[in-house]
């Protein structure tokens, strides 16, 4: 990847990285488990279409 980037894609990129984390467990504790998201990137098996 280029090491200059357009300003767009940056902000693509780090929507996807903040997107990708798990959810706190004390969410998940205080929701009795309504709030999981099972869906996680990984960033070698999976590729994005940005």
């Amino acid at each position: 990847m280029a090491h200059y980037k357009p300003a767009a894609k940056k902000r693509r990129l780090a929507s996807a990285l903040k997107s990708n984390y798990q959810v706190p467990t004390w969410v998940i504790v205080k929701t009795r488990r309504r709030v999981v998201r099972k869906i996680r990137r990984n960033w070698r098996r999976s590729r994005m279409q940005l």
